[in-house]
């Protein structure tokens, strides 16, 4: 049978397993939840869905290989969606697949929603657009080179929604376009600035990968919240800081800004250092409820900012990433900034930025770790944005930093 019969009968079962009552929207890949194993009778009693299909129970060496061969075959979107398909037939194949798909900074692709929470890949950059709209204040990230070369093989990868308050501004990000609540499975973290953008918070919805740190917010969490509303997520964890400096040359001259990558450590750029890789979302409100206040209405305690935000402890926040612009030179015959952003970047703006890492020479990071491009962001046309990230920053964080760049910052310009 043809490869293509193959990946259409899979779709097939996907389809019957998971009881679809409507097509996937163009764009989006989901893999079944676990619930979705077991229905309902007509007569009320809970039954387990059989699997059925003349691929539903295939030995487990031979669905490896098959597995494995529509993975290597496919390695861009539209095509992963074909292992999307794979993952998305039954807990068995589930369980195979992901076992069998790698993280990005593996194999360079991004596959399943956790893999925008994982690191780029070490060598090359992943490529991809932020498409601005202005009228709805939302930035659509995409996988591709640009709108007019990707075409229909762009991937939506995250949105995010700026929210202006009365003090602050938020870029609240999802995974989908049209739903940006806290309480939804959709929504994967945001960006909070102060009152005059010059400082941004990055908060993820997941809890920090370090098994410490988990426990240690788990644990903090639970010793007095007893209830929280339905409607409420606590899903807010803060990890990293970007500052932007004053620039007295306004918007004739470039900006200059400061990244501290919290949850990542510096050892993580050093010869064999490895950064935190989350394999799964997790989400400890799922077991046990754990609200903002107590039912007394009393303030979070130790363990808690504020707002209720997790903090790490003081051991993990030791010696974290800094990432820090790259200086660009005067351009003489032009007249203006300039950086070499290899033909990604053709339009001239104060938000354009290159990151590198900010070491000192006494730590163990080579040359070329010194001066590798981690994250880059620029202007290529009207509301188009090209960011190219790698290696240890994951899709998230490029994307939460570059939307800083987006916010006014009146101190600095």
């Amino acid at each position: 049978m043809a490869l293509k019969t193959f990946i259409r009968e899979i779709g097939n079962i996907s389809k019957k397993s998971l009881g679809r009552k409507h097509k996937l929207r163009r764009g989006r890949s989901h893999i079944s939840p676990e619930a979705s194993s077991s229905s309902y009778s007509p007569d009320g009693s809970s039954t387990t869905l059989i699997e059925q299909g003349q691929w539903a129970n295939l030995l487990p060496e031979l669905l490896s290989d098959i597995i494995r061969r529509v993975e290597a075959r496919e390695n861009c979107w539209p095509g992963r969606r074909d292992v999307v398909a794979c993952a998305s037939v039954c807990r068995s194949w589930r369980k195979i697949t992901k076992e069998i798909v790698k993280t990005p900074e593996q194999c360079g692709f991004l596959t399943f929603p956790i893999s925008l929470k994982q690191p780029g890949p070490r060598d090359t950059p992943i490529q991809c657009f932020i498409r601005r709209e202005r009228a709805t204040s939302t930035y659509r990230l995409y996988i591709g080179l640009s709108p007019a070369l990707s075409g229909d093989l762009s991937k939506l990868l995250l949105t995010a929604k700026k929210v202006r308050r009365a003090t602050r501004t938020d870029f609240m990000i999802s995974l989908v376009g049209d739903d940006f609540s806290r309480s939804s499975n959709n929504y994967v973290g945001k960006v909070r600035s102060n009152f005059v953008g010059t400082k941004f918070n990055i908060f993820d919805s997941q809890p920090p990968h370090d098994s410490t740190v988990q426990s240690s917010c788990q644990s903090r969490l639970k010793t007095y919240l007893k209830q929280v509303p339905p409607w409420v997520s606590m899903s807010n964890y803060k990890t990293a800081n970007i500052s932007y400096e004053l620039n007295v040359l306004r918007t004739r001259g470039p900006r200059r800004m400061q990244c501290i990558m919290h949850l990542i450590p510096i050892s993580a750029i050093e010869e064999g250092g490895t950064a935190p890789t989350p394999m799964a979302f997790t989400n400890y409100l799922d077991e046990d409820s754990s609200p903002l206040i107590d039912s007394e209405g009393k303030k979070p305690q130790v363990g808690l900012n504020s707002t209720g935000y997790c903090k790490p402890p003081k051991s993990v926040q030791s010696a974290p990433l800094v990432l820090k612009n790259k200086a660009p030179r005067w351009h003489e015959h032009l007249q203006c900034w300039c950086l070499n952003f290899k033909g990604r970047v053709t339009v001239a703006s104060v938000k354009n930025f290159q990151l590198v890492a900010a070491v000192e020479p006494s730590q163990n990071v080579t040359v070329a770790e010194r001066e590798k491009v981690i994250l880059q962001f620029g202007k290529i046309g009207k509301d188009i944005f090209t960011m190219d990230y790698q290696y240890p920053l994951s899709a998230f964080q490029a994307f939460a930093i570059c939307l800083s760049s987006f916010d006014t910052k009146p101190v600095c310009e």
